[in-house]
């Protein structure tokens, strides 16, 4: 399948701080990989380097088969924080999305009927046609995140990062989220990369799992403190497009309880051998210095 994204022998470091160490990773057209892990394992960071905002220690961020730029209209991003211009209604936010991603001028010319067929197709697409008018404090929080992926959306980014877009919701409208978010990415065939500190979360979303983990040892030993993230599980999902019941089932609730136990205990430290990596994209894992040494 198409590589849309590609992280080769990734290392960042802050001062004498390894916040992830030796990351690779493939991301193929049409997925939707959900990352999460524990505080402090660097998933903020990763996001942030495929995002273009900040740069690789050491290694390289590909994305589309070109080092990974400042950011632009390859990756649109959703944020926690809803991106929406308050004084804006919300037809005009997503329309302003459109045309600041043509120039940044485009916002001084009025905008062509096209471009605004365009705004009204989007705002029909997160079902919110109906609230075009209304500015953003008139919405609820989940219809304010419904119009921040619009925004994101009508740029057409070939990878659609979101980092906890649903984190300030209440349990009712984060699930409803979470249910258009898989229609959403079924309807017009996305690539999404999801960050997420909800586990149940991620694994009923994901076409693929990702743990970003800081705790596992390799042949450094275990009392070697300069680790950074790394990732220790990396799964295809079956879970996509079930109902939401599917969250109750046994299966789900043991790869819950799993994955708890090898990303997130510290008591619990893995070999870097024994990581689970049966996705077709992950990389084999070797030894930490085979794996230098084989680059």
């Amino acid at each position: 399948m198409e590589k849309l994204i590609e992280i080769k022998d990734v290392d960042k470091v802050y001062g004498d701080k390894v916040v992830l160490d030796n990351i690779d990773l493939n991301v193929s057209k049409g997925e939707l990989c959900t990352l999460v892990g524990p505080s402090g394992c660097g998933k903020s960071t990763l996001l942030r380097l495929i995002l273009g905002m900040e740069r690789a220690t050491r290694g390289e961020v590909i994305i589309e088969g070109k080092n990974a730029p400042r950011p632009n209209k390859q990756r649109g991003i959703v944020f926690q924080k809803y991106s929406l211009f308050p004084n804006l209604s919300v037809f005009d936010n997503v329309l302003l999305a459109k045309r600041m991603c043509q120039s940044p001028w485009a916002s001084l010319r009025s905008a062509s009927s096209d471009e605004k067929d365009e705004a009204m197709e989007y705002l029909k697409r997160v079902r919110l046609e109906h609230a075009r008018d209304k500015k953003p404090h008139e919405l609820s929080g989940g219809m304010q995140q419904r119009a921040a992926i619009a925004q994101a959306l009508i740029t057409k980014p070939p990878v659609l990062l979101m980092d906890e877009p649903f984190g300030a919701l209440d349990p009712n409208t984060r699930e409803e989220l979470q249910v258009f978010l898989t229609e959403l990415w079924e309807e017009n065939n996305l690539t999404i990369f999801f960050v997420t500190h909800d586990l149940e979360e991620a694994v009923f979303l994901g076409t693929r799992l990702l743990v970003l983990s800081q705790y596992y040892t390799d042949d450094r030993g275990d009392g070697f403190d300069g680790r950074g993230g790394k990732i220790v599980f990396d799964k295809e999902l079956k879970f996509k497009g079930a109902s939401t019941e599917i969250k109750d089932t046994d299966e789900f609730k043991k790869l819950i309880k799993s994955i708890k136990e090898i990303g997130f205990e510290p008591r619990i430290l893995q070999h870097v051998k024994d990581f689970n990596l049966t996705h077709p994209d992950s990389y084999q894992t070797l030894t930490e210095i085979e794996h230098r040494n084989s680059k």
